[in-house]
C-alpha cells in the first residue's frame, strides 16, 4: 500500500514529507505492534510492545500527526510493558481508518 492517494486533502503535512510520516507509522507498526481490534467502526486500539524510550517515540510520533492531521483523536496510556493507542476519527474521515487499520494489519503479517 505504497500508493499515498488514501491521504485526505484535510492532512496539511507538506505532500513531499508525507511518504517518511509513513514510514515511521510502518516501523512502528512492524516493529511494535502486539494486537489490534476495531471496538467501533470510528475507532482502532492498538498494542504496542514497549521497551526503552518506546512510549515517548510514540507519544512524539502522535502528537505531530495531530498537528498536521487534527481529524484524528490519539489516546494513550502504558503499563510497564505495552503501550495502547487508540486512533478515533469523525464519520467524514473513516476511510482513513479504514485504510490505516489495513496498512497495520499489513505490516504485522510481514513480521
Amino acid at each position: 500500500m505504497s500508493d499515498l492517494a488514501w491521504v485526505p486533502q484535510s492532512c496539511t503535512l507538506p505532500t513531499e514529507e508525507r511518504p517518511l510520516r509513513v514510514a515511521e507509522w510502518d516501523a512502528m507498526f512492524s516493529e511494535r505492534l502486539t494486537s489490534l481490534s476495531r471496538p467501533q467502526p470510528l475507532h482502532l486500539r492498538l498494542t504496542l510492545a514497549g521497551g526503552q524510550g518506546v512510549e515517548d517515540s510514540v507519544r512524539g510520533l502522535v502528537e505531530r500527526e495531530s498537528g498536521c492531521c487534527s481529524f484524528f483523536t490519539f489516546t494513550t496510556s502504558a503499563s510497564a510493558d505495552l503501550i495502547q493507542l487508540d486512533i478515533s476519527v469523525d464519520q467524514t474521515h473513516e476511510a482513513v481508518l479504514d485504510a490505516l487499520a489495513a496498512r497495520t494489519a499489513a505490516a504485522r503479517e510481514q513480521r
